[in-house]
């Protein structure tokens, strides 16, 4: 952690970014609608859109129908998660050469704490242009900077200057910076905060910093404070490294509502898979499994089995996420819209096998050379019987199954 005294923070954020990695891949599509998220003949929403499809009204969280009649001529992509995985690590692994003070907030944005280095580039703002060419010559991406003293300043800066701006707020002028701009621009402020706000007369981030924090205190609570601070562009939160990963999961979204259990009980297992390939990459094991449904009336469910060994075997994490299914489906008659697994009190290998489990000793080699051909020739290279269903009904990736999704499958 690094002294915050005049701190210097930069927020990087990619421009469109699941757009943009598919136009760096098929230049064909630059300078055109694209809309990633799905085919609009199919449930889903919109995941990201071009600045040239956001002319038109399109944005992150639209139904793809919508977006389809507000412009018909969008080109519309599946999208990859595995793609933007990959590209966003790089982004990372550049933002890292620049400082080793990163804060990933996301894929496609972090915060980089870049005090002092101007003696290294001649100025801050000649680091981010830096930054901005090495993103833009090795990922063939854009990318919009805003620099602050502070977390929140830079973030708005950043969004203001989209795309591909560079925005620096000078120390001092935070207050001044902010005053004009429409309180929802101020992170931490959505509809239903914003509402309040408009119904006491507060329309801007100036007139909220104006407001006196006992008044505040009576809509907001505890968060009064640090809504009234930020309004001031007051922002003494430091630069946090990435923390461990608490939890793994996987879930997709059916293209219709399902009770069909081999169908079930197919993408159940592909996405079990997923999630023990993932804990046997990172070195983890899981203690807790846990499955999450959702019904065709939108009501979600979960349910938590905690295991009496930790693993990384994706035969245990399907059994116990199949038990739970089979469950949950004797207990409600409804259509199943989305369903999901994932593990959590994650522990480092170390474990001994016990010298006469040999079933469990062959599991783990088993898993070994499956993840090794996997990583050779892709996902689905090898495939277990409980998903062979799948081939007839998703389409095959090299690194997957499409899965129709409006979270793009994972």
């Amino acid at each position: 952690m690094r002294s915050i005294s005049n701190s210097v923070i930069m927020h990087i954020d990619l421009d469109a970014f699941f757009v943009s990695v598919e136009q760096a891949l098929n230049p064909e599509l630059k300078g055109k609608p694209v809309v990633v998220g799905g085919k609009p003949d199919r449930r889903g929403v919109v995941a990201s859109a071009s600045y040239e499809a956001r002319a038109f009204g399109l944005h992150a969280g639209m139904p793809l129908i919508t977006a389809r009649r507000l412009c018909p001529q969008a080109i519309f992509i599946e999208g990859s998660f595995t793609r933007y995985r990959e590209a966003s690590q790089r982004f990372m692994a550049i933002l890292a050469d620049f400082s080793p003070y990163l804060e990933p907030v996301s894929l496609d944005e972090a915060y980089l704490d870049v005090t002092g280095f101007e003696s290294i580039h001649g100025s801050i703002h000649q680091m981010a242009l830096a930054i901005k060419q090495r993103i833009k010559e090795e990922l063939g991406l854009s990318a919009s900077v805003g620099i602050a003293s502070g977390k929140v300043v830079a973030k708005i800066a950043a969004e203001l200057s989209k795309p591909d701006g560079l925005l620096e707020v000078a120390a001092g002028e935070e207050r001044s910076f902010l005053a004009p701009l429409p309180i929802a621009k101020l992170p931490g402020i959505g509809k239903k905060a914003e509402g309040i706000l408009n119904g006491l007369g507060i329309n801007t981030i100036g007139q909220l910093a104006n407001m006196p924090l006992s008044a505040l205190k009576g809509h907001f609570g505890v968060f009064a404070e640090l809504l009234h601070r930020h309004a001031n562009g007051i922002d003494d939160r430091k630069i946090e490294p990435p923390a461990a990963a608490k939890s793994i999961s996987r879930e997709t979204t059916f293209a219709q509502d399902t009770r069909d259990r081999s169908l079930l009980k197919a993408t159940l297992g592909y996405l079990s898979e997923r999630v023990g390939a993932e804990l046997r990459q990172k070195g983890r094991q899981a203690g807790c499994v846990t499955l999450k449904l959702r019904y065709a009336d939108f009501s979600t469910i979960t349910r938590r089995h905690t295991l009496i060994k930790a693993t990384d075997a994706d035969q245990t994490i399907f059994d116990t996420g199949l038990k739970l299914l089979t469950t949950a489906l004797s207990l409600e008659k409804q259509l199943v819209r989305l369903i999901g697994i994932g593990v959590s009190n994650l522990t480092e290998v170390g474990r001994q096998l016990d010298m006469l489990d040999s079933s469990a000793q062959r599991l783990e080699r088993l898993n070994e050379a499956i993840d090794r051909i996997r990583k050779k020739y892709g996902f689905t290279a090898i495939q277990t019987g409980r998903t062979l269903p799948l081939k007839d009904i998703f389409p095959e990736t090299g690194d997957g199954y499409t899965l129709h999704t409006p979270s793009l499958s994972r």
